[in-house]
C-alpha cells in the first residue's frame, strides 16, 4: 500500500476531470501553481510529475485534452475511483483529498468541510491491492479462457473461501482473487480458502492480478494446491468484543 501514489492517483484524476475547479478548490487560480504546492508538501518531485500525472486520466475525460493514452495507460484506475467516488462534485471530491493530505502532513493547513465514514471507508478501500485487483477481476474476467462468456455471481460476502462464482458451460467453477502491485510476489491463502480449494480442485481457481500499479496482467491457476507450493505458518491473533450489561429490551 502506498498512501502517496493513491493520493497522486486522485490528484490527476482531479485535473483531468474537473481542471482548473479542482485547483480552484485548493485555492489556487492556475494548475501550475497547484503543482508548485504539490510539490512543496512532498507529494511529487516536479511539477512537471503532477502535469504527468493529469495527462495519464486526460483521455478518459472529455477535456479537449488527448493526454497520454499511449504512453501511460490508467484505465483501470480510473474505473476503481470511478466506483469509489465518481458521483463527487468537485468540492467534496476535492475535500476527500484535502483530508487524505492532511493525514499525510499533519502540519499542512487546508480548510476542509467533515468527511463521511463512508468516504473514509471508500478511500481505505482504494489503498487495499486485494479490492482493486476483484474490481478488475469482475470487469475484465471475461479476458480469461476458463471464465469466457461464463455469469459471475460475486460470493466475498459469504466468507466461504473464494470471491466469485462462474456458470461457465455448466459447470460451477469458483474464483479467488488477489492482487499484486508489480509482476512479481508471493500469495497468500487463508485456510479457508485453501480447504476450499482442495475441496473442489479443478473447480477451483486461483486468479492473480499482477502489475496492478502500470498495466494490470490477469493470471489464472487451476487447482492451485496442486499446482504451487505453499508455506503452512501459523499465526495467534487477539479478537476483541465488548459485551453490555443484561438488559431488558
Amino acid at each position: 500500500m502506498d498512501t502517496k501514489t493513491d493520493i497522486m492517483n486522485l490528484i490527476g484524476y482531479g485535473l483531468a476531470k474537473f481542471d482548473i475547479a479542482f485547483a480552484n478548490e485548493f485555492g489556487f487560480m492556475s494548475k501550475a501553481a497547484f503543482a508548485r504546492f504539490i510539490v512543496q508538501i512532498g507529494l511529487a518531485a516536479t511539477e512537471k510529475a503532477v502535469s504527468n500525472r493529469m495527462d495519464s486520466f486526460d483521455p478518459y475525460f472529455d477535456n479537449g485534452r488527448r493526454g497520454w493514452y499511449q504512453r501511460n495507460q490508467r484505465e483501470h484506475i480510473k474505473l476503481y475511483i470511478d466506483s469509489l467516488f465518481g458521483n463527487e462534485n468537485v468540492h467534496n471530491f476535492a475535500n476527500i483529498v484535502k483530508m487524505y493530505i492532511k493525514d499525510d502532513n499533519p502540519d499542512i493547513a487546508l480548510q476542509t468541510d467533515i468527511v463521511s465514514p463512508t468516504q473514509k471507508t471508500r478511500f481505505k478501500q482504494l489503498q487495499e491491492t486485494g479490492k482493486e485487483a476483484e474490481f478488475y477481476f469482475m470487469n475484465n474476467y471475461n479476458q480469461v479462457p476458463i471464465f469466457k462468456n461464463g455469469i459471475i455471481e460475486d460470493a466475498r460476502l459469504w466468507g466461504d473461501g473464494y470471491d466469485f462464482q462462474l456458470q461457465c458451460n455448466g459447470l460451477y467453477l469458483l474464483a479467488e482473487v488477489k492482487g499484486l502491485r508489480s509482476n512479481i510476489g508471493s500469495i497468500r491463502m487463508t485456510q479457508n480458502e485453501y480447504k476450499k480449494a482442495i475441496e473442489y480442485q479443478k473447480d477451483y481457481i486461483l486468479v492473480v492480478v499482477s502489475n496492478l500499479q502500470k498495466k494490470p496482467k490477469l493470471n489464472y491457476v487451476v487447482n492451485p494446491t496442486q499446482k504451487l507450493s505453499f508455506t503452512y505458518r501459523e499465526t495467534n491473533s487477539v479478537q476483541v468484543n465488548y459485551y453490555s450489561n443484561n438488559i431488558n429490551w
